[in-house]
């Protein structure tokens, strides 16, 4: 079968396993007190469950990929989801904490493959033309997850124990491979080819200097949501009542921006549309900090609200673009190139974590997004340099050859 002769739902199917996996990692989260309990232990304790699937995602996700490279894709997507739905209805019946950080380190390991195919088969799935709005439209299930999926979990585990919560993730999991596999057609894997030819072509400077924009732009982007009830404190004076609300706005915009950039991407090319969404997240960082010095902690809600729904919609938006320039720069190790991406998704995540309470304990809410104006600055030079170095050219997924050297 061509890979462009394809069923025009595939990557909204593929959305849907972005959105399990996305739920699946974020939602613990907000159930942390509740584990905490049930477990017998320190909420600090049960935090350590975050960390250990964040950290597995990041090491294990380009080494999963090139592992499973050769591998038939569709079937590769329906067996990880079927042991997606298995870990996950595990953990809801885990009798201990040891099991808890087993099963969500097994989970990650899964995760860290279901991403990269579900972003590699939309690009395969459409026609070159497409590819940027097929992994926007990918990109926008992981965001739906933030402001969607992990509210509804966290009221399910609320509600009924946070137990509940992973059992509805297994049965939403086994949901979407039901879908999956009636309507995704099989794709063959990559052809074969040699280790060190497969690490050698992720080692490339051009791959690179794309996973470190991706590491830079989600330490920027995530310390701002990851601090955004300090955030608004300082800047508003308002309290939880605003939060919930502003979450959604973010979330919603975050959508909207994965959509429109991809689309965006197949009309004006991947590194035109990288290098405004950056500038856009460097704008609205801005914006957030000046309201934060400047404002005297009487910013409107409404006002906010605004600059942060411009501020999600570039901040998230530079997914889709970023991942059709890998796409195009990796050529047939384009799997293994995401998966390297979305590892530094991660560690980027992380950094915003650990850096931001740093900044938030000194410097309150403004220094947050100060510091995120700075790290997005950073981001835009290296990503300005290697878009002038190793520039993508024509369609989406093509790249100059004379410039991968």
């Amino acid at each position: 079968m061509s890979s462009h002769t394809l069923r025009s739902g595939a990557p909204w199917y593929l959305a849907l396993v972005a959105f399990a996996v996305g739920t699946d990692d974020l939602v613990i989260a907000g159930l942390l007190p509740a584990i905490a309990r049930d477990l017998d232990i320190g909420v600090a304790a049960a935090g350590q469950a975050v960390t250990v699937f964040s950290i597995t995602y990041a090491v294990a996700a380009p080494v999963l990929a090139v592992a499973t490279a050769r591998l038939p894709r569709r079937a590769l997507l329906l067996t990880g989801l079927a042991l997606f739905a298995c870990v996950n209805l595990a953990t809801a019946l885990v009798p201990g904490y040891a099991f808890l950080l087993v099963m969500r380190v097994v989970a990650a390991l899964i995760a860290a493959v279901l991403t990269p195919v579900a972003f590699s088969m939309a690009a395969r799935l459409v026609a070159p033309e497409h590819t940027g709005r097929a992994v926007g439209t990918v990109a926008a299930g992981l965001t739906v997850s933030l402001f969607l999926g992990v509210p509804i979990g966290s009221l399910l585990g609320s509600l009924f124990g946070w137990r509940a919560t992973f059992l509805a993730v297994a049965l939403f999991t086994g949901a979407v491979l039901a879908i999956a596999a009636s309507r995704l057609p099989a794709l063959d894997g990559a052809p074969e080819a040699g280790l060190r030819h497969q690490l050698g072509s992720l080692g490339r400077p051009a791959i690179l200097t794309c996973v470190l924009g991706t590491v830079m732009g989600a330490s920027g982007g995530f310390m701002v949501y990851t601090y955004i009830a300090p955030l608004t404190r300082d800047l508003t004076g308002a309290g939880g009542v605003a939060l919930a609300p502003l979450i959604a706005v973010v979330g919603a915009a975050g959508a909207v921006g994965t959509m429109v950039c991809g689309r965006a991407t197949d009309r004006w090319g991947a590194d035109r549309v990288l290098l405004v969404s950056f500038a856009g997240m460097i704008a609205t960082s801005l914006t957030l900090a000046a309201l934060g010095y400047l404002g005297g902690g009487a910013v409107p809600v409404w006002t906010l609200a605004a600059v942060l729904a411009l501020w999600g919609f570039a901040a998230w938006g530079f997914a889709a673009p970023m991942s059709a320039r890998l796409l195009g720069l990796a050529g047939k190790e384009g799997t293994e190139a995401l998966a390297l991406n979305t590892g530094g998704l991660y560690v980027g995540t992380a950094v915003a974590g650990a850096l931001g309470g740093v900044v938030v304990s000194s410097q309150g809410g403004a220094g947050v997004a100060a510091t995120a104006t700075a790290i997005g600055l950073l981001a835009f030079v290296a990503m300005a340099l290697s878009v002038r170095r190793f520039p993508t050219s024509g369609q989406v997924g093509t790249v100059r050859e004379d410039t991968l050297s």
